[in-house]
């Protein structure tokens, strides 16, 4: 157990794995409570601070039946991060295991839930039949399963690399509050969650969980099937408004590369595309769609239907393409009689009340085109749409990809930081100076810097060449730095000639002969004395 300040060490610890009994974490021992009440109220330490409670609010991230199998469940975690801190991370060998090039066998059907670790894990059909999912077969471990249940989070590898994954739960979930004991009014609370909307405790695991990968190095892989967040008003005194935020700011401090996928069938919507843009973070977020059955957009097609195409708009466009509306418009511009006005405008009246439910179809599929992947990589939003079958050999070798680029691009900032007079370039500076490197070398084309396995062979081919491209930045930056003192104007130019004539001097004084002479060659033949 640990009780006081050693509960608070554990919750700091942001990684807790409890036993399943008499492992209480607790602030105050049952005993002392009862004494300070009077009364007694609680019976075990477990009514406090066990399971029950710890792995249901979210402290205690997995619950093992013993110490073995406890420390077994550690060194799995621990088998899912790098040795050190901005390590290389621990690639398993899934030979005899799986293969990386297979198509992924579950689907889910439209309109039927399901539950979403089979997108992820696999499972078998009705018939007995396995069939796989996303990631390598048997790599799943769901973390903090105990709370908020509306969302799944976890590790798991792709092709051997490990992730961290976020998905959606699409089934409705149960929220339950114990009674406390010592609260004779106190009842037992069950609130039902429905699936695909974030809740005040669902936004702040997924952006608790968002961290831990983030402190482990790990990239991270979302299943994006949110409608938005629930709004209403216990849910927004609950701090649903925060929690949400909080995903927004795990995003922007995250440094691996992070994939947001929309899987088959599934949107999102509302205040949940605002969280998942892959602006919010665009030097590391990507955003995917499944090719024909993803939706995604801020607006439902059915809301944008009833904002963009009113009831007056619907009625233009009947007067527009309705042979019958036109021809009783023409009728009723050349009639002269009231009487006949009268039964036209009748007519009109009852044709249109007949075509206002077929328009407002079409409205709806009009809106919903909008929203289709193909629109989304029109307009811009998503990287490309994707046929999920071929998702896992897809994402496998786009996060190869990555991990390389990002490697790489982080030993550009470095060399381009250097000097103190210059800021450091950036992430995306860095990729499109790579681009630039990639586009000039003989035989690459700009549209080949989005193929994967040609910019991973390029880069394992022309190692050597972008070393001395590294080298190369790094002696620019250097020339930079010193230009900038030397012509910088007034007493400041002067006292940065002064400063490198005398770095210079104190460097020479620790030098060998041998580099003294060198020192003295290169002088004379840059500046011809």
């Amino acid at each position: 157990r640990t009780v006081g300040i050693g509960a608070y060490l554990v919750r700091l610890g942001q990684r807790t794995i409890q036993k399943a009994d008499t492992s209480p974490i607790i602030l105050t021992g049952y005993q002392a409570l009862n004494k300070l009440m009077g009364v007694d109220v609680y019976s075990t330490n477990d009514q406090l601070g066990g399971p029950g409670i710890m792995y249901s609010n979210g402290v205690s991230h997995l619950v093992a039946p013993d110490h073995l199998q406890a420390v077994s469940s550690a060194i799995e975690w621990l088998s899912f991060v790098p040795s050190v801190r901005n390590g290389l991370l621990p690639i398993t060998d899934i030979r005899g295991i799986d293969e990386i090039e297979r198509p992924i066998e579950f689907t889910p059907t439209a309109g039927i839930p399901y539950d979403p670790r089979l997108l992820l894990t696999g499972g078998e059909n009705d018939d007995g039949v396995w069939q796989s999912g996303f990631f390598d077969k048997g790599s799943f471990t769901e973390s903090l399963s105990g709370w908020a249940k509306s969302v799944v989070v976890g590790r798991a590898r792709l092709g051997g690399i490990p992730m961290g994954v976020v998905a959606t739960e699409n089934r409705t979930a149960e929220a339950i509050k114990p009674a406390d004991p010592a609260d004779v009014k106190g009842a037992e609370s069950i609130t039902q969650e429905a699936g695909c909307v974030w809740f005040p405790n669902s936004a702040y695991k997924t952006a608790q969980a968002i961290n831990d990968f983030r402190t482990e190095d790990l990239p991270l892989m979302i299943f994006a099937n949110w409608r938005g967040f629930s709004g209403g008003q216990r849910d927004m005194f609950d701090e649903v408004l925060k929690y949400g935020s909080l995903i927004v700011d795990a995003f922007v401090a995250y440094e691996q590369p992070i994939f947001v996928f929309i899987p088959p069938f599934a949107e999102i919507r509302g205040g949940a595309w605002v969280v998942l843009d892959a602006s919010i973070n665009a030097s590391v977020m990507e955003m995917y769609a499944t090719s024909g059955s993803a939706r995604g957009g801020v607006l439902e097609a059915n809301g944008a239907a009833s904002v963009k195409y009113r009831t007056k708009d619907l009625l233009s466009t009947m007067h527009r393409l309705d042979d019958t509306l036109k021809s009783l418009d023409k009728k009723l511009s050349e009639s002269t009689s009231d009487d006949e006005k009268k039964t036209i405008k009748q007519s009109i009246n009852e044709r249109e009340q007949s075509l206002i439910p077929v328009y407002e179809q079409i409205a709806v599929q009009f809106c919903e085109l909008h929203d289709t992947p193909g629109r989304m990589e029109a307009v811009g939003v998503i990287e490309k749409s994707i046929e999920w079958k071929e998702a896992r050999s897809f994402f496998f070798w786009r996060l190869r990809r990555k991990l390389a680029e990002f490697d790489f691009r982080k030993k550009i900032q470095e060399a381009s930081s250097v000097g103190s007079g210059f800021e450091g370039m950036t992430a995306i500076g860095a990729s499109a100076l790579m681009k630039t490197w990639f586009i000039g070398t003989p035989g690459m084309t700009e549209d080949m810097w989005n193929a994967d396995k040609a910019v991973l062979s390029w880069m394992a081919q022309c190692n050597q060449d972008l070393e001395r491209k590294l080298l190369g930045l790094r002696k620019q930056v250097v020339i930079q730095e010193v230009v900038q003192a030397m012509t910088a104007g007034g007493a400041t130019a002067e006292i940065g000639t002064a400063g490198i004539v005398e770095g210079i001097c104190q460097v020479y004084q620790t030098m060998s002969m041998d580099d003294k002479e060198k020192l003295k060659k290169m002088l004379k033949e840059a500046i011809d004395l």
